[in-house]
C-alpha cells in the first residue's frame, strides 16, 4: 500500500494553492471548509520561497514549470504537496469524501480513477442518509456517558449494537431528535439487562444481491444468525464477523430442530439481549413458518421486525424468463407447497382455479404431482421446473406436464426447485433464451 490514510486537522493553519482556473478554486473551498488559511497564488504569480511556512500545499496551475518549481520547494522545506494530476508529484492525495458531520468517509483508488472515487462516494451518499450526521453525534454523546460511569469496553460495544439496530436513526430520519436521544440513552443505561430483538428476514431465492437493504444491515450488525439450511454460503458471508451462526434448518431424513425448539431458542437469545436475525430462504412469510415464530415470539414479548423477502414462488419463474401473469394468456396466479397433508387435493383445487400454478417443493414428489396436474388440467399443459433459481447454477427444463418428470429426471434436475403451470410457460419468450434451459417443446 503505497499511500497511508489519515484525516488532517487544518483548523487555523496556512495552506498554499497555486492556481487560478476552476480546480484552484474548487480546492482553495475545500480547505476553508475545513477551517485552513488558505493563500491563493495564481499561476504567474509564484515565485520560489512563496510557500514558506506553509502546512500543506495543493499546485492546481497546470503548468509543468510551475509544477516543477513547487514539487522542488516543498520537497526540500518538507511541506506536504499535491500537484493535481501529477501522481509522481504528490506527497499526499485528496480522497473522495462523503460528509455526514461529524461522520466523515473519505474514498480514494490511490490515483488510479479519480472517476471511480466520485461513483462511488455518490452510492455511499445515497445509503448514508442525512440522519447518519446527527446518530453519530448521538452515539459520541453515549459513548462520553459510558466512560464517565467507566462501563466496560465489551459492555460499551454492546450498547452501541443494539442503538444501531434500534429505533433511533429511524427516528433521527424523521426529524425526532428528542425521542431518539431518550431511546439511546434508555438503551445504553439498560445493559446487559436489555432485551434484545429478533428481525424476521427473508433472504429471497438465493441470489445475495436480491436481499432488501434493510435485511444485509441487519444481517451486518447481528449478535447471532439463526439461518435455513440453504441459505447461499455468499448471503452468510454478508453476516458481520463476530455474528455467531446457528443452522437450523430443516433436511429430509435428519434429526432436524422442531420448529418449537427453534422458537424457544431465538426468545433464549432475545431475553438475554441479542440482536437476533432468523435468516430465512424466500419469504418469512411465504410457507416459510415465519407466522408461526412471530407469533411465539409475540406472545414471549420480545420485539419483533419482519423484513420481506423476495420469494422463490415469483423469483423463480421470473429468472427462467417466465411472466406468471401476462396480459391475453393469465391473469391468475396461485402458489402452493408440494408437502404437507392435503397437498394433493389443494393441488387439484387450485390447479383448476387459476391460470398459472406455482409449486415449491416438487422435487422429491415430482412425479406423482405431475401426473395429478395432467389428470386434471391434460397432459400438454406446459410446464417448467426451475432448479437453483437466481443462482450462477440456476438450471430450467420446460415441456408438457405428462412429461416434466421425465425431463427433470433425464436433466438431472435439483433442489431446491420450483415448478410453474400454465400458459404462460409456452408464451414465455424469453425462456429459449435463458442459459441453461432445456426446452422439450412438446406442448402442442
Amino acid at each position: 500500500m503505497r499511500y497511508y490514510p489519515v484525516f488532517l486537522d487544518l483548523a487555523g493553519q496556512h495552506c498554499v494553492v497555486l492556481g487560478d482556473g476552476k480546480f484552484a478554486t474548487e480546492k482553495a473551498a475545500s480547505l476553508r471548509e475545513a477551517g485552513a488559511n488558505v493563500q491563493v497564488i495564481p499561476s504567474r504569480e509564484y515565485r520560489t520561497g512563496d510557500l514558506a511556512g506553509a502546512r500543506l500545499v495543493v499546485d492546481a496551475s497546470e503548468d509543468t514549470e510551475v509544477n516543477r518549481r513547487s514539487w522542488q520547494e516543498a520537497e526540500e522545506a518538507g511541506i506536504l504537496i499535491n500537484v493535481v494530476d501529477r501522481p509522481a508529484q504528490c506527497r499526499f492525495i485528496a480522497p473522495a469524501i462523503v460528509r455526514r458531520d461529524p461522520l466523515l468517509v473519505a474514498i480514494s483508488t490511490s490515483g488510479e480513477s479519480p472517476y471511480l472515487a466520485s461513483a462511488l462516494r455518490a452510492r455511499i451518499e445515497r445509503w448514508l442518509g442525512r440522519e447518519w450526521g446527527p446518530f453519530t453525534a448521538l452515539v459520541g454523546s453515549v459513548r462520553r456517558q459510558l466512560r464517565e460511569r467507566s462501563v466496560p469496553i465489551p459492555e460499551q460495544t454492546r450498547a452501541y449494537r443494539r442503538i444501531i439496530n434500534s429505533d433511533v436513526r429511524r427516528l433521527l430520519k424523521g426529524g425526532r431528535h428528542d425521542e431518539a436521544a431518550h431511546m439511546a440513552v434508555a438503551i445504553a443505561q439498560a445493559g446487559d439487562s436489555g432485551t434484545g430483538r429478533v428481525a424476521l428476514v427473508g433472504a429471497g431465492p438465493g441470489d445475495p444481491d436480491l436481499l432488501t437493504f434493510k435485511a444485509r444491515e441487519l444481517l451486518a450488525d447481528a449478535d447471532y444468525v439463526l439461518h435455513d439450511a440453504l441459505i447461499a454460503p455468499e448471503t452468510l458471508a454478508l453476516c458481520g464477523p463476530d455474528a455467531r451462526l446457528e443452522d437450523v434448518g430443516k433436511r429430509a431424513g435428519l434429526d432436524n430442530p422442531r420448529q418449537e425448539e427453534i422458537t424457544a431458542r431465538l426468545i433464549e437469545l432475545a431475553r438475554a439481549g441479542n440482536a437476533v436475525v432468523r435468516l430465512k430462504g424466500g419469504d418469512p412469510f411465504v410457507f416459510g413458518r415465519g407466522g408461526e415464530e412471530l407469533a411465539g415470539l409475540t406472545r414471549a414479548g420480545i420485539d419483533v421486525v419482519v423484513v420481506p423477502g423476495v420469494t422463490a414462488a415469483l423469483a423463480a419463474p421470473a429468472a427462467a424468463g417466465i411472466p406468471v401473469t401476462l396480459r391475453g394468456v393469465a391473469s391468475s396466479v396461485a402458489i402452493t407447497t408440494a408437502q404437507g397433508g392435503g397437498s394433493l387435493d389443494r393441488l387439484r383445487a387450485l390447479a383448476l382455479a387459476a391460470d398459472t400454478l406455482v409449486v415449491l417443493m416438487p422435487r422429491a414428489g415430482l412425479k406423482e404431482v405431475a401426473a395429478l396436474l395432467a389428470r386434471v388440467v391434460g397432459g400438454l399443459r406446459p410446464a417448467a421446473v426451475i432448479s437453483n433459481a437466481t443462482l450462477p447454477n440456476q438450471r430450467s427444463i420446460s415441456g408438457p406436464i405428462d412429461r416434466i418428470a421425465i425431463l427433470a429426471e433425464q436433466a438431472a434436475i435439483e433442489t431446491p426447485a420450483t415448478l410453474v403451470v400454465g400458459d404462460v410457460v409456452a408464451a414465455a419468450p424469453a425462456l429459449a433464451v435463458v442459459p441453461n434451459s432445456i426446452v422439450d417443446g412438446g406442448f402442442g
